[in-house]
């Protein structure tokens, strides 16, 4: 028995905006943003779009690539930072009852950027443990409603977008999701979280404010190289693969600088990374299933590819999977 990815899809937000229309707003330029963070265009999503709209419109797309019903569903899991609403109900409970997926169970994990590789691991051990079959692993964000943009050094990373994954359990081995490491340093969760905007006055009653990233760069970079560095040797030890045996390693998309300095401690070429950082930006937990689509709808993954996900994010926490696809 084994539990597989059946398939991938993403939804991308309409509105697209290059460094240069950023610049045109704030102190900045699109030479800057490229050489720290290799970003060049973001997307975001339509006012009156919820992050529980971008993740129904992926899910529904990945049910039609497998080609099977919503009814067929057991669990929907989605990870997100910005839910629809605070504390409850979940995202995911909206986004069972927008793509008809009645009874299913359905929950959200928090775990930042990354939330998918948390999440696809649940769905997998889920799976091997129930008489489930299918569930649907999601990972959908709207950073552009949380982004403090009078901080520039936060402002142009980050972009809304949504992936997902019907995850299926069947009847054969030695395919599908074969291993994950999950890890965490709560310790960091300062460096990398959400703060409320102060107020003018305590004693006036105002409108609630909406909470904005807040990140000390220099810890949150110093703990992405060392957790990719950590967590791939972690992987490597535990599977025994070599990293000649993977033909895809898909990082989370925060920024390139990361994934290059994990890449040079391993030696790691360059055409073996799956990167679409330039287009799309920072956008959390649907960095990494945004890019397994793009790479499905190129023809990039093939059937028995080792493929290797690694992700980091606030918590701060740290994720890597181990998929033959």
């Amino acid at each position: 028995m084994s539990v597989v990815i059946r398939s991938i899809a993403s939804y991308i937000a309409p509105i697209r905006v290059t460094n240069e229309e950023l610049a045109a707003k704030m102190d900045t330029t699109d030479e800057w943003i490229r050489s720290h963070t290799g970003i060049g265009a973001r997307h975001f999503a339509p006012d009156g779009i919820q992050t529980s709209d971008m993740a129904a419109s992926a899910a529904k797309s990945a049910l039609e690539n497998a080609k099977i019903s919503p009814h067929d569903i057991d669990y929907v899991i989605v990870a997100t930072a910005t839910p629809d609403y605070f504390g409850f109900p979940a995202t995911a409970c909206i986004v069972q009852d927008k793509i008809g997926a009645y009874g299913a169970a359905a929950f959200d994990v928090v775990a930042g950027c990354s939330g998918f590789i948390y999440a696809l691991d649940i769905a997998s051990s889920m799976l091997e443990s129930s008489h489930g079959r299918n569930a649907l692993v999601i990972g959908a964000d709207s950073l552009s409603r949380i982004t403090n943009w009078e901080d520039r050094s936060t402002a142009v990373l980050f972009g809304d977008g949504a992936g997902a994954a019907v995850v299926s359990r069947i009847d054969e081995g030695a395919r599908g999701c074969l291993s994950f490491i999950l890890g965490a340093d709560g310790s960091g969760a300062k460096d990398l979280y959400l703060v409320q905007p102060e107020r003018s006055s305590a004693y006036e009653r105002q409108a609630p404010m909406v909470p904005v990233i807040s990140m000390n760069g220099k810890k949150v970079y110093d703990f992405a190289v060392k957790s990719i560095i950590v967590a791939i040797e972690r992987l490597l030890h535990k599977t025994m693969y070599r990293l000649e045996d993977f033909s895809w390693i898909v990082p989370h998309q925060a920024n390139a600088r990361i994934v290059q300095a994990a890449a040079k401690r391993f030696s790691i070429p360059r055409e073996k990374i799956y990167m679409n950082i330039e287009e799309f930006a920072n956008t959390s937990a649907a960095s990494i299933p945004i890019a397994l689509a793009e790479m499905s709808e190129k023809g990039l993954l093939k059937a028995n590819d080792l493929v290797m996900l690694v992700g980091f994010g606030a918590g701060l926490t740290y994720g890597a999977a181990v998929i033959r696809w």
